[in-house]
């Protein structure tokens, strides 16, 4: 949940170099590298064949749920829902065992053993 909370919340920048129709490089949080066609001096439009595209991806900017907007149907639906999960995690009572505290006794001889009686 909280990773949800974060990236909905988060805002990044991609940013695409191309070269002619070719995507050279593509960096997230960063500068694209160049494919070292640019140069330093000024030129037209039509002698640059490199082209850089920046694409901006804004996150969430409130977090806050009011319930104030909800209408009674669905505040009574909320309610409802949430006793109703809450009862699923409940513990059934678990019965009481009179004889816990007490120990069996023991075990001095075998009857089936000094009998015979065996079972086939």
């Amino acid at each position: 949940m909280a990773l949800l909370v974060l990236f909905s919340t988060m805002s990044f920048t991609v940013d695409k170099h191309f070269c002619g129709e070719v995507l050279v490089d593509q960096a997230v949080f960063s500068e694209a590298k160049t494919c070292g066609m640019h140069s330093d001096a000024a030129t037209t439009a039509e002698d640059d064949c490199c082209d850089e595209e920046k694409v901006f991806v804004e996150g969430q900017k409130e977090l806050k749920i009011s319930f104030d907007d909800l209408d009674l149907e669905h505040q009574v639906f909320i309610a409802s829902f949430t006793l109703s999960y809450a009862a699923v995690f409940e513990g059934a009572a678990q019965a009481e065992v009179p004889f816990f505290h007490y120990t069996p006794p023991l075990l001095v001889y075998d009857i089936h053993l000094l009998d015979e009686t065996f079972l086939i």
